[in-house]
């Protein structure tokens, strides 16, 4: 009864009453809530940590960013504030730049995949892949919407999809779905730190992942821990450059990498007999791409 009327005081705040019904329609970061409500970053913050104290929210990290999300379902004891918060008046326009919000967010997602994937990604994955034929059971780091990690079940024995978000790894299923393929296992986990098996995997992908992550380094060895020796890493990524807008945009940590200081981090993963293909400049694109591979020692 006590965490019920803590709940109910802490609630008696509008803002927190705000933000709580924004989590309930869908995962937020601290920055888009603050865009929303229009309240300073700090007092968002703070309101954040009341509300998850009470349990009413929780906090993931993915890509980077903490995103805060509804921590109640129907039949906890809470759920009446929930129900209440959700019927109140938008009197604040916040479910209106909510919305907007989201549509930029698809945006946003579809732009990187536009940007990245159809022209120099396929043409390099398309060379790549050839030589694949035997069915290999394989793993997609940061599969997204899942446009790769289809392609490839098509001819591997199985294919796990892992990416920490929710929403991509639910278009990544619908897709799968469609293209009626049943050997694609999706797994929401963080690339940094997986649940799989050590050394039962035939080859490890990862395209255009690392520039999301916090510690490429520790991606990389974590590849290797799940890999068969002597199987391989396919790593597609971007060469450095100065859009620096693709980080708030996109969601990137990383500008590119040198392909230098990339085949020193795979060396140091346990990886040998490394190669490098790189691709000419497409149209007026301000992106390159390259392709490394290398094999488990």
């Amino acid at each position: 009864m006590e965490r019920i009327s803590q709940a109910f005081r802490a609630l008696g705040d509008s803002t927190r009453l705000r933000l709580l019904r924004l989590v309930a329609q869908a995962p937020l970061n601290v920055s888009e809530l603050v865009s929303i409500v229009g309240v300073a970053q700090p007092s968002v913050s703070h309101h954040l940590g009341k509300l998850k104290g009470l349990s009413l929210v929780r906090e993931e990290r993915q890509a980077g960013f903490s995103y805060y999300s509804l921590a109640v379902e129907k039949g906890d004891p809470h759920w009446p504030l929930i129900e209440l918060a959700r019927a109140e008046d938008d009197a604040n326009g916040d479910v209106a730049r909510l919305t907007e919000l989201l549509r930029r967010r698809e945006d946003r997602q579809q732009l990187n995949e536009r940007l990245l994937e159809p022209g120099q990604s396929w043409y390099l994955w398309a060379g790549a892949l050839g030589s694949l034929l035997p069915p290999l059971e394989v793993a997609d780091f940061g599969c997204g919407t899942g446009a790769l990690s289809v392609s490839i079940a098509r001819w591997a024995k199985s294919v796990v999809a892992i990416d920490q978000s929710k929403a991509a790894l639910d278009e990544a299923k619908a897709r799968a779905k469609k293209a009626g393929l049943k050997n694609v296992t999706f797994l929401r986990e963080d690339l940094h730190g997986l649940s799989l098996a050590s050394g039962r995997t035939d080859l490890v992908v990862i395209s255009q992942s690392l520039h999301h992550t916090d510690a490429p380094e520790e991606v990389l060895v974590e590849a290797g821990r799940i890999l068969r020796k002597g199987s391989k890493v396919m790593v597609l990524e971007l060469l450095p450059h100065d859009q620096t807008w693709v980080r708030e945009r996109l969601g990137h940590r990383h500008l590119g990498f040198e392909t230098a200081w990339l085949e020193r981090a795979m060396e140091k993963a346990g990886f040998g007999r490394i190669t490098l293909e790189t691709h000419a400049r497409d149209g007026g694109s301000p992106f390159r791409a390259f392709l490394m591979t290398g094999a488990k020692r």
